[in-house]
């Protein structure tokens, strides 16, 4: 008796053509403009700590930093990584390999670092790197809908719950009730809004009549689909994936807090606080520079944190969580780029018998899932 596995993907020989090229915002050229200007926003800070003279008390907490934690903190940021890569091949193909699936998703994790506006960024790149590798337009923007909205709701849900815990005093941190409760109601209309997506995009579409904007509800509605479908489903890849994204995140900043002497907040504090501050990342700016990082700054200061305790905890944090995703993604990408030139990639088993249109290729058909019984 012998058999094999159900699916099988055909590996395309390598043709001699040009690939079609990476979108501008995500060219070579852009992308190390991106990482000059974080290297020159680090030199800036930087000196400021060292020149400014009003500046000593912080001087001081850098100078009596705890390696060990730091490193912790570093380790903690490859766990939110390598979480992000759990949900996104849960969420868009199980099919592709763990390698293909890592090289995605830290490319989209490395260009968040160096593209502005919150999570976009990376999403429209790993959008062109599937298409690139032949996959249906409308499956790739049905999944990243799907995915954004996944991921979202795993953060608005623990504001959601670490807002009410504050709000009851569940949980002990905030000198206010209604600091909690503020937070919790805005994320549970976050939650309804998101959720009735599909009908408030179909009535624009219907009143704007233009096909641009009817096909973008179409994709909306099917995403918001595809996203309660596999809540339904409760996939464990897809829970656990999206809450460590965000977890692991959160306990990076409370190690950077200890890393440096201070207490760490209560952990409602520390989880409402970072949520919140996490707003300052719609502002385009690559990286989310200064508005994440100021939003951070005045929420825990907001909680009752001391607001020289989180301006030093907060930019360890950020200088990590800039770094990290940048120093593997952009290897990622470059071996990624690679292997969709030579057609060396298994994204296409996630498209199997279909011909689908191939960026930098043209129509190409795609192999059938090979079934074979056993006899």
């Amino acid at each position: 008796m012998t058999s094999r596995p159900p699916f099988t993907v055909e590996y395309i020989e390598p043709v001699e053509i040009d690939a079609e090229p990476l979108p501008d915002e995500f060219s070579a050229s852009r992308l190390r403009r991106g990482l000059i200007f974080l290297a020159l926003v680090v030199v800036a800070v930087a000196a400021l700590i060292v020149l400014i003279p009003g500046l000593a008390s912080l001087r001081d907490r850098f100078s009596g930093a705890q390696p060990e934690l730091l490193v912790l903190a570093a380790l903690l940021q490859l766990g939110s990584c390598g979480s992000y890569v759990v949900v996104f091949r849960a969420v868009f193909c199980r099919l592709m390999s763990w390698r293909t699936s890592t090289e995605i998703g830290l490319a989209e994790l490395g260009a968040n670092s160096l593209v502005s506006v919150g999570g976009a960024g990376g999403l429209a790149l790993g959008a062109w790197i599937l298409r690139r590798g032949g996959l249906p337009a409308a499956y790739i923007a049905r999944r990243t809908v799907a995915f954004f909205l996944l991921t979202s709701l795993a953060n608005v849900s623990f504001l959601v719950l670490g807002g009410l815990a504050l709000g009851t005093g569940l949980l002990h941190g905030s000198p206010e009730h209604l600091l909690g409760l503020i937070p919790a109601a805005a994320g549970a209309v976050a939650i309804g809004l998101a959720l009735g997506a599909r009908q408030v995009a179909a009535v624009v579409a219907r009143r704007v009549m233009s096909p641009r904007v009817m096909a973008a509800s179409e994709a909306l509605g099917e995403g918001v689909d595809e996203a309660l479908r596999l809540l339904r489903a409760r996939d464990p890849a897809i829970l656990a994936g999206a809450a460590g994204y965000l977890l692991f995140d959160v306990a990076m900043l409370g190690v950077c807090f200890k890393a440096f002497g201070n207490d760490v907040p209560p952990v409602g504090v520390l989880l409402v606080a970072y949520l919140i501050g996490q707003l300052g990342g719609l502002i385009p700016i690559p990286g989310g520079i200064g508005g994440v990082d100021g939003g951070l700054i005045g929420g825990l200061v907001l909680y009752g944190v001391p607001a020289a305790d989180a301006a030093v905890a907060v930019i360890a944090y950020r200088g990590l969580l800039l770094a990290i995703p940048a120093l593997l993604g952009l290897p990622a990408l470059a071996i990624l780029r690679r292997r969709l030139r030579d057609e060396a990639h298994d994204i296409a088993a996630c498209a199997p018998g279909q011909s689908v249109e191939v960026l930098g290729r043209g129509l190409v058909e795609r192999a059938q899932p090979a079934v074979r019984s056993a006899g």
